[in-house]
């Protein structure tokens, strides 16, 4: 068995380099593996994408033309852990391009129906807070939010909102 972690195959009707070449571009430490295309033992047709294999963040996906037969839900979501405000406003932003949507506390759905919590390691730190008052007041304000939004939280945390 490949040590070096896991390759996590998303499922594509259609759009599997599409997403490989989006992914790629929204991420540093990213790049396109190989493309294969169909050679007409498969389902589809010859020529076209069969899989597209690429590396975001340094993950490494696999993006499978399966057909219509399973879509995306929220039952499976990647997190991001953002340094600071303009990394949460960027993949806020960026992930959503191109017909994405906003979500609640820091979900959102990209373009392809995949699934994104974009959080604040500084709110992981704020809810872990043995102070339970101090960390549930976090939470709290967290729940009123799409969007998240670090001063807010450092505010509602510190007992100034």
């Amino acid at each position: 068995m490949d040590t070096d972690g896991f390759t996590t195959c998303l499922w594509f009707d259609g759009q599997a380099e599409e997403a490989a070449r989006f992914y790629v571009s929204v991420f540093g430490n990213s790049e396109l593996g190989d493309v294969v295309r169909n050679t007409g033992a498969t389902p589809g047709e010859a020529g076209s994408v069969l899989t597209a294999e690429f590396t975001a963040n340094g993950q490494k996906f696999v993006a499978l033309n399966g057909g219509p037969e399973f879509t995306f839900n929220e039952a499976i979501s990647f997190q991001l852990e953002c340094d600071d405000q303009d990394e949460i406003d960027h993949y806020w932003e960026k992930l959503v391009e191109g017909g994405g949507e906003h979500g609640p506390c820091g979900w959102l759905k990209d373009r392809y129906g995949v699934s994104w919590q974009v959080n604040a390691k500084r709110l992981t730190q704020m809810i872990g807070d043995p102070d339970r008052e101090k960390a549930d007041r976090a939470l709290k304000s967290m729940m009123t939010m799409g969007k998240l939004d670090i001063s807010k939280l450092e505010k509602a945390y510190a007992g100034e909102a």
